[in-house]
């Protein structure tokens, strides 16, 4: 029996215009958020952060999921870059406090294990419950390019709404790419490669 492929499994059947579109022809777009050092706000500024999330979770009226990505910090290509320095330093005691620094930051990852976090917020549309569009009960779905045009510029409303909210709160935005969102999925199903910042590369052809 031939083994399946990992695709089989995705839920994904195209990836265009920086817009993910399922097997079931209903599109999600996904939001790059940043963070907030909320630990290091006055008590003041924590309740207006709070408030202002309540808010605008309380004005959506379709879903989100929010998706955080941690992933162990690879610091290698800065070490090497600093060992490069420290051989051009001429300076003796800069070289010196430079060797310095690259052995605390080698000690550091030896002892522990620096996390990266990334966050993102994934923005749903579903095409064929709009008025207008064919039935969902239909045996072959399939989205023409007018349809995805037009369902693409609900998402994109969405988004922006979305995105509006969350910089309320004092979150920067920004949504990904056709590439970008190719590089997340691959990063999720290939760890290891990701935190060594390996990354395929992907034909210009096949990017929409």
């Amino acid at each position: 029996m031939p083994e399946a492929s990992t695709q089989q499994f995705l839920e994904i059947e195209d990836i265009r215009e920086g817009v993910l579109i399922l097997k079931d022809k209903s599109l999600r777009g996904i939001l790059a958020v940043s963070s907030l050092n909320f630990a290091l706000k006055s008590e003041e500024e924590q309740n207006a952060i709070i408030y202002q999330f309540q808010n605008f979770l309380n004005s959506l009226d379709f879903p989100i999921q929010i998706y955080i990505q941690s992933r162990k910090l690879n610091l290698t290509g800065y070490i090497e870059k600093l060992k490069e320095l420290e051989k051009k330093q001429r300076n003796e005691l800069l070289r010196i406090q430079t060797r310095e620094y690259i052995q605390f930051i080698e000690s550091l990852l030896a002892e522990s294990s620096i996390m990266s976090k990334n966050f993102y917020v994934i923005v749903p549309f579903f095409p064929f419950l709009v008025p207008g569009m064919r039935g969902k009960k239909e045996k072959s779905l399939s989205l023409s390019d007018v349809e995805f045009e037009r369902a693409k510029t609900q998402l994109w409303q969405r988004m922006e709404f979305v995105a509006h909210g969350l910089r309320s709160c004092g979150l920067f935005c920004a949504p990904l790419n056709t590439l970008e969102i190719i590089e997340l999925f691959w990063s999720i199903y290939h760890p290891k490669e990701a935190e060594v910042g390996y990354y395929p590369e992907i034909p210009p052809e096949l990017i929409k």
